[in-house]
């Protein structure tokens, strides 16, 4: 599609209030940052000014002076974040070439019926592979959401805080993402939410940090209780990479040989499950981090 079409695109869909970021020209993946957050160097505009790794979620907009300039560049995919977005899309994919079965729509149909309710009017994107996106409203009440992958049964998929859909207007392997239903999201259906909304965590025992009375184990506790605080008191879309920036500090801590790194792990993924993060991704943040925090040793003096 030519960039002019694409930057239309793009701003469309930021004046509904939806966020947006390049993806990589006729491709999925984000075009912007160009590495993963394990590998920041601190070269990248935004990383610098920021002091941390900035992600495709935090880059996302509705700026339209900074679409102009992103998508007069160069012809980017259209990147749309669920998350800051307030959305939730409902993916519903269809069988592989030469395979048979049931398609998402038919799995989604099925589950409303079970309900007693059908497939709520929203709007709604052909994907490039003959797929369908569900956009919804996120609740504005009860706990985030996020992605999920067949929780709800065969070829559907969801994406909501921390997942991005491809939006419409771009393509991806020469195939087109086209509006087939151009209206306002409808709510999510309180079925679809109760089902999506994840289970409670049971309770935590807090997990104990052996270390020594003297002068450099109260140094280390402290530190380690100051950035379980910070995770604590982090506000919704910050989590993560507050959480990041923790590890960050601790695993210096590591590498200097002051604290353990099996306890930083679990002090720190104990405290972004708690601030509100699934298992997975607090795993994944801290040993990004604590990686990272890695390289650059700290000791603490006797």
């Amino acid at each position: 599609m030519p960039t002019a079409n694409l930057l239309t695109a793009a701003l469309a869909h930021a004046e509904r209030g939806w966020r947006v970021f390049p993806l990589r020209p006729d491709d999925k993946r984000p075009a912007f940052p160009d590495h993963p957050t394990d590998q920041c160097t601190g070269r990248d505009p935004r990383c610098r000014t920021a002091g941390q790794h900035v992600g495709w979620e935090p880059r996302a907009t509705t700026n339209p002076d900074r679409i102009h300039r992103a998508w007069s560049a160069r012809p980017y995919g259209i990147g749309l974040a669920c998350g800051p977005s307030c959305l939730v899309v409902v993916d519903l994919d269809v069988p592989k070439d030469d395979t048979t079965g049931p398609t998402g729509l038919d799995t989604l149909a099925d589950l409303a019926a079970g309900h007693g309710a059908g497939i709520d009017t929203t709007y709604t994107v052909t994907t490039g592979r003959g797929g369908t996106h569900l956009y919804y409203r996120h609740p504005s009440g009860g706990p985030q959401l996020r992605n999920t992958a067949g929780s709800l049964g065969p070829m559907v998929d969801t994406r909501a805080h921390g997942g991005y859909v491809v939006a419409a207007g771009s393509t991806v392997a020469g195939r087109p993402y086209v509006v087939d239903l151009d209206t306002d999201p409808a709510p999510l259906p309180g079925w679809l939410a109760d089902r999506l909304t994840p289970a409670p965590l049971p309770p935590q025992r807090p997990v104990v940090v052996d270390l020594p009375t003297d002068r450099s184990g109260a140094y280390v506790r402290a530190a380690v209780n100051r950035e379980v605080q910070r995770v604590a008191t982090a506000g919704k879309g910050e989590r993560n990479r507050v959480l990041y920036i923790a590890a960050v500090a601790l695993g210096q801590l590591v590498a200097g040989g002051a604290l353990a790194e099996d306890d930083a792990q679990s002090v720190l993924e104990q405290a972004g499950v708690s601030a509100g993060l699934a298992t997975a991704e607090a795993y994944r943040t801290v040993r990004s981090g604590l990686a990272a925090g890695s390289k650059r040793p700290r000791t603490v003096a006797a």
